[in-house]
């Protein structure tokens, strides 16, 4: 029998020029918004002198716990009724803790999972719109928002259901300009974002869907996009993969690559999905590994057979390794040692991505031997 939910943005509008709409959904929600942006918000002034009575909220990288501290206080100043989150994935994850802490009492500890309390919000979070300009981490349609605590050397996540964005508004022409080195990670990521979720055991007809059509995009237009910038198909076509794999991972899990990655990214300050990317390779080689060992009977085998398909037009494990492995040495993608990690950060790396609820979604239980093999090769 099949049984499922499923949750995501009030609403989505996707498509070149969406992005023009911004003003009017804010002026749905709200009159006096903060705009979380990336380092150099300049690339879109346009967009944002048609916002009246806005502040400006640089995020200048991963955010910390620090940060987010900082930009609540500056949303409570300006009298923020409504928030935009207008960047890459790190952007909206910012804008979505800012607006859900704003009207909660607290610290962002009283919220955060791992190292925090994880209290449930008890106070309905400030109207959000995320409005991404990469196609990577799906941020726009997830209810958590993810955060580093350098003090710690990790990084979590706070999550609600009332997180889930009121308006996302996904624009392929606001990724035209992305340079080549966050097309390719930030890609990587999405691409990930819909074959974990695809493999997971908390996968759903609904979610294989949005999974198949991910891929096949990712097939279409991740090495297009990363080699022609300017072709407004193949960004059309990763910022759809994006957005599917938002939707699919929000509601079936993830897997070994998202248990590592934000370990080692907590660790080394990396993006995430940089770090996604070293690892995808190897992770995907490990798991099918262990399977074929453990459970070759497993469905998740016919999976990666049909994602091999989906990817390069060959319906096989083999052929998806292949193309994997292919891609990431295209796009030029560094190494887990050139993140900075080293031999001896193994085993703790292995330990806590193992306890992380990413793991969870891994279509089977890797051993911290296996884990580190994944590193070792991945290095």
């Amino acid at each position: 029998m099949i049984s499922f939910a499923f949750a995501t943005a009030t609403r989505i509008e996707f498509g070149a020029g969406r992005s023009a709409h911004l003003p009017a959904a804010v002026a749905e929600l709200g009159s006096r918004p903060i705009v979380c942006t990336g380092a150099t918000p300049e690339r879109f002034r346009t967009l944002l002198t048609g916002l009246s009575d806005a502040r400006s909220w640089p995020v200048g990288g991963e955010p910390s716990v620090d940060d987010v501290r900082a930009g609540v206080a500056a949303a409570r100043e300006h009298g923020a009724d409504v928030v935009v989150g207008l960047g890459g994935g790190a952007v909206l994850d910012a804008a979505k803790l800012i607006a859900a802490l704003v009207p909660n009492d607290g610290d962002i500890l009283d919220y955060l999972e791992v190292i925090g309390r994880a209290q449930p919000l008890q106070a309905r979070p400030l109207p959000f719109v995320a409005v991404p300009t990469t196609a990577g981490t799906g941020s726009e349609v997830t209810m958590n928002g993810v955060v580093t605590s350098p003090e710690h050397g990790v990084k979590v996540s706070m999550r609600h259901p009332s997180m889930l964005a009121d308006v996302a508004l996904v624009d392929p022409e606001l990724t035209l300009g992305c340079p080549p080195a966050v097309t390719a990670s930030s890609g990587l990521d999405a691409l990930t974002q819909c074959l974990e979720p695809y493999m997971s055991p908390f996968a759903n007809p609904l979610t294989d869907s949005f999974c198949v059509e991910g891929l096949r995009r990712a097939g279409r237009g991740l090495r297009r996009a990363y080699s022609h910038g300017d072709d407004l198909d193949a960004r059309t076509d990763m910022a759809l993969c994006s957005l599917l794999g938002g939707l699919a991972l929000a509601n079936a899990k993830l897997g070994a690559v998202h248990g590592l990655a934000g370990v080692i990214g907590g660790l080394t300050g990396a993006p995430h999905g940089l770090t996604c990317a070293t690892l995808l390779v190897e992770c995907c080689r490990g798991t099918v590994a262990a399977l074929r060992e453990r459970a070759p009977e497993h469905p998740s085998l016919g999976r990666y057979a049909a994602a091999g398909e989906l990817l390069s037009g060959t319906a096989s494990v083999d052929a998806l390794l292949d193309w994997l492995a292919e891609t990431v040495a295209m796009l030029d993608v560094p190494t887990v040692g050139q993140l900075g990690i080293t031999p001896e950060q193994y085993p703790r790396i292995c330990r806590q991505a193992a306890a992380s609820s990413s793991m969870k979604g891994n279509p089977i239980v890797l051993s911290a031997d296996e884990l580190e093999e994944i590193l070792r090769r991945s290095a």
